[in-house]
């Protein structure tokens, strides 16, 4: 006798409901946001924010490493506006500041322009001058002591071979070491030559071809079209360059170690020599933030001035 259908009972089912939350697109770019910017702030509190701080409180403190610190108030601040050395590192430095930045910016905009036109092996080209951005600095600093060695330099035996002209002391000149320092700047133009050409090639070619039915010169398209459109990539090299050279430290740790006379005593070698050699950790973390309120209150100069010069098609300032 067949069993009748009705008598038999089919497992329920329930199917296993997936939590699943209705986010909009713009909801989960946000999530995706915040999930890749989480590496990033941490890296930048342990990194960067937290030592800052420990570096602002160490300020206020003696600390020679082995016992803890002590607390004594502005005492570093006012030793370090007491000390000669600290204003002739000051001045060492602002000079070769104010060489480097205009031998880098100008350098590297001269060899852009030349590197924008159309040259035969023009890769190789651009590769060569950009080889140099990743050398170490210590090679290059001991390359450049061979280069500049009075006696048997190769600048010094070229100026003479072909000039008959006694070349310079270089670096154990006082009165040349900055400006042989500032020569080795132009080692590093690389990096700004790279932002200059993508500048350059970034500017629209219906600009070139009204300025030449209007009859422009090559000279005159260059200083009215390509320098203003390319004005926001020169005002980021020279702030670049200007927060980059007050920081300068490894030619004159390798190749003068201050010397001579004080000539090549940078702020960050200075620095360096309380903090390991003196082990005055509080004393160097008060002059790191002497540097850190004389380079911001340059960037803030540059800031200002580049609100008259810096053109943005936004219509925004520097």
């Amino acid at each position: 006798m067949p069993a009748r259908a009705s008598s038999v009972r089919t497992p329920t089912h329930h199917p296993r409901r997936r939590f699943q939350l209705h986010l909009s697109l713009s909801q989960r770019e946000e999530i995706t946001f915040y999930l890749f910017l989480i590496p990033w702030a941490i890296g930048f509190v342990l990194w960067t924010a937290g030592p800052m701080l420990a570096s602002l409180i160490l300020s206020f403190t003696r600390y020679d490493v082995i016992t803890p610190p002590v607390f004594v108030g502005l005492d570093n601040y006012i030793k370090i506006l007491k000390d000669e050395l600290t204003w002739k590192a000051l001045k060492a430095t602002a000079y070769y500041t104010f060489g480097a930045v205009g031998v880098t910016v100008t350098g590297a905009l001269t060899i852009a322009t030349l590197l924008n036109q159309k040259l035969p092996l023009l890769s190789m080209w651009r590769t060569i001058y950009y080889l140099p951005v990743v050398t170490s600095g210590v090679a290059v600093a001991l390359l450049w002591m061979w280069i500049f060695q009075p006696n048997f330099g190769l600048v010094n035996n070229l100026l003479w071979s072909w000039f008959h002209i006694k070349g310079p002391q270089w670096f154990f000149d006082p009165k040349w070491t900055i400006p042989t320092f500032i020569i080795m700047a132009s080692w590093g133009v690389g990096g700004p030559m790279l932002i200059y050409l993508a500048a350059m090639q970034g500017v629209p070619t219906s600009l070139y071809e009204a300025a030449i039915i209007d009859g422009a010169n090559a000279f005159q398209r260059y200083i009215h079209i390509t320098l203003p459109m390319i004005s926001p990539a020169i005002f980021f090299n020279v702030v670049l360059s200007i927060i980059g050279s007050f920081q300068v430290f490894t030619p004159a740790f390798v190749i003068t170690q201050g010397g001579p006379q004080y000539a090549s005593y940078f702020f960050v070698y200075h620095l360096y020599l309380y903090a390991f050699n003196y082990f005055e950790m509080g004393y160097a973390s008060g002059l790191a933030w002497v540097l850190f309120i004389v380079i911001l209150g340059f960037t803030l100069l540059v800031f200002r001035g580049g609100e008259r010069w810096v053109y943005y098609e936004t219509g925004g300032g520097a």
